[in-house]
């Protein structure tokens, strides 16, 4: 089918740049350069050593200094083991299994650690990740072989229209409001798709878990929920596990709590009855292959036979207790009611033979299609939940990107579906003056403030919205490599926030002072504004209260204040990828209680998304110039 021949295209496009940009920053770079990139973690200590299955042994490390920086170590992705000795040489390649913390485990494919691991300093690499792209190109190639026959491929891909059942009563939840009540009941009513188009602050994921548990009562049946990011997931299996529903979280967690590690395998497994007798088999197979691991290289026939002898007893234990833990994973996914993964992680080994009757995405709209295609060859019926007016997926090719792999899944089903799709509504976070434009532009102004924060404010008679112009203030910004800066707008923005903490500073108990976030798309410009934060003495102690960091990275979350530094200003009107208004809609939509936009009006208007917010802002009395606090 041509629909499939086209996307494996893309994804080939996409994982020779993928793989050209890993080449480029580990061939060349060393070890402390691919640390603070987060590919690598030394030194290491190593912890603990236990047999695996298939012969393979689980290595437990943990990183001994640098633990601050942020890394990229996580369950499931492919990573070797090696010596400072001889990086090239001394190395075995494994999987990691388990992370959390400054602490891993690396099943290396070797039954026992070698010499070379006994001297030296040691360290863990991250490998190009070829396994996610081997799963989503097989999952393509599936999807593709079966086209012809399955009504849920033909659906999604757009010969074929989803059918409702008309007759199915109204399953009525009190809790909700009209519009969530209505997504629930279309996705109960659907024979193969349902839509929840969720704008920001829209209760989506209060509606999916209500969804979910109608569906569990309305057939017994288990659901696969799955979600791109480790964070989603984590959010979803913790309000589901709370409404009482038995969760199985595959995979490592994000989020290190109590409450999401009790819900994963590992310790729902640790808590099964049989896993003393696992326990007690493992403690033998390790005796004796330590006994044989006694034996050094230099030895006769008879020692070499005692060995072999050791090792082979102790595979046979480990086939044991293979054995006994395929009886208590089976008797654990039986019981679950909801198994939880990444798109990838839903054909770990454990899961991978399942079939659903549903399947729910979440964050679709931030999905690549391919990955989807990995759970929903599992399932008879898709419920799609996101927002593709929000960011969409990270693609390192941009012809890949141009060519469509940048548009995902749940773009094309609305596009195609409408029927299927329902758009919640009522928003629980933004003062309406803050939601007003975002709803004009991207949701056909058909979004409602919920009462409770339609009027609400950082103080009587506060305007919520301010559009700042820094036009002819000379906030020229400065190239820095492929990013950019604008040094005075970021001093001004400072200037700015401090007149407004003091404005609030009689309002508010230090413990309630509002939340602010000092947002802006540029990476280079986020490190100046932070460095500027530490020489604002009055700032510094609401330090806890302010968070500084891009666009991306607040997707998902709100503040009280939102500060956004548009950071271009040039005379040839060049605004780079300010021209993504979606990347915009998600910094614009964080806001609770006041959004604050810095930029030039003669740079930004060229485009009409902010000619049109400039006027948006003058209309409402949200109009200011730079020029009146310039001297104040």
């Amino acid at each position: 089918m041509e629909y499939f021949k086209k996307l494996l295209d893309l994804m080939k496009m996409e994982r020779e740049e993928d793989r050209e940009s890993y080449r480029q920053i580990t061939e060349t770079s060393s070890v402390a350069d691919r640390r603070a990139n987060g590919l690598t973690w030394y030194p290491i200590a190593i912890k603990d050593t236990e047999m695996s299955r298939g012969d393979y042994l689980t290595v437990e490390v943990e990183r001994t200094t640098h633990q601050d920086i942020n890394h990229q170590l996580r369950f499931g992705v492919s990573a070797v083991l090696f010596s400072n000795h001889d990086p090239k040489k001394d190395r075995v390649e494994g999987t990691i299994s388990y992370q959390s913390g400054n602490k891993l485990k690396i099943t290396l494919r070797t039954d026992e650690l070698p010499e070379w691991s006994r001297d030296g300093k040691l360290g863990i690499d991250l490998l190009f990740d070829d396994n996610s792209y081997d799963e989503m190109q097989n999952a393509l190639k599936q999807a593709d072989s079966i086209s012809e026959q399955s009504s849920l491929v033909k659906i999604l891909t757009g010969s074929k229209a989803p059918g409702f059942q008309p007759d199915i009563p109204p399953f009525i939840i009190p809790r909700l409001n009209a519009s969530q009540q209505e997504a629930v009941n279309k996705i109960l009513a659907a024979n193969e798709l349902a839509i929840v188009h969720g704008p920001p602050g829209t209760g989506k994921t209060t509606t999916l878990v209500q969804a979910i548990k109608a569906l569990i009562k309305q057939d017994h049946k288990q659901i696969l929920v799955v979600a791109p990011s480790n964070t989603a997931v984590d959010l979803l299996s913790e309000k589901l596990s709370d409404e009482g529903l038995n969760v199985l979280r595959v995979g490592n967690p994000a989020r290190v709590s109590e409450r999401l590690m009790s819900l994963t395998l590992d310790s729902k497994m640790a808590e099964h009855n049989s896993m003393k007798e696992i326990r007690k088999l493992k403690k033998q197979a390790n005796e004796f292959r330590d006994m044989a691991h006694k034996y050094k290289r230099s030895f006769g026939k008879a020692e070499r036979d005692q060995r072999k002898a050791l090792f082979d007893e102790a595979r046979s234990i480990m086939k044991s207790v293979e054995n006994t833990e395929q009886y208590i994973i089976d008797d654990i996914l039986t019981k679950a009611q909801v198994i939880a993964a990444t798109l990838v992680g839903a054909n770990h080994y454990t899961v991978r033979k399942l079939k659903y009757h549903t399947v729910v995405i979440d964050e679709a709209g931030q999905a690549l299609e391919p990955a989807c295609w990995i759970p929903i060859l599992k399932a008879q019926k898709v419920v799609l939940a996101g927002d593709h007016c929000q960011l969409s997926p990270t693609i390192k090719s941009n012809e890949a990107a141009r060519n469509g792999l940048s548009t995902t899944l749940l773009e094309k089903c609305v596009a195609l579906h409408p029927e299927a799709v329902t758009l919640l509504e009522e928003q629980y976070r933004m003062n309406k003056m803050i939601m007003g434009y975002s709803s004009a532009i991207f949701y056909n102004d058909q979004l409602k403030a919920h009462a409770s924060v339609a009027d609400h404010v950082l103080f009587t008679d506060d305007i919520p919205l301010a559009f700042i112009d820094t036009a002819g203030c000379g906030f020229d910004e400065k190239t820095e490599g492929t990013s950019t800066t604008n040094p005075e707008e970021a001093a001004f923005l400072f200037k700015h926030l401090t007149q407004l903490v003091a404005e609030l500073a009689p309002h508010y108990q230090p413990e309630h002072f509002p939340s602010i976030a000092v947002i802006s798309p540029y990476k280079q410009q986020i490190y100046l504004l932070k460095e500027q934060l530490l020489h604002s003495p009055v700032l510094q102690a609401y330090g806890n209260k302010i968070s500084v960091n891009t666009i991306d990275s607040f997707q998902g979350q709100e503040r009280d204040i939102v500060y956004i530094s548009m950071t271009r200003s040039n005379t040839e009107s060049k605004i780079g990828f300010l021209s993504d208004i979606r990347r915009m809609n998600v910094a614009m939509t964080r806001a609770r209680k006041k959004l604050v936009v810095i930029g030039d009006s003669g740079t930004l208007s060229q485009l009409p998304f902010y000619a049109d917010f400039i006027t948006y802002a003058e209309k409402r009395d949200a109009y200011k110039s730079a020029w009146e606090f310039v001297d104040t």
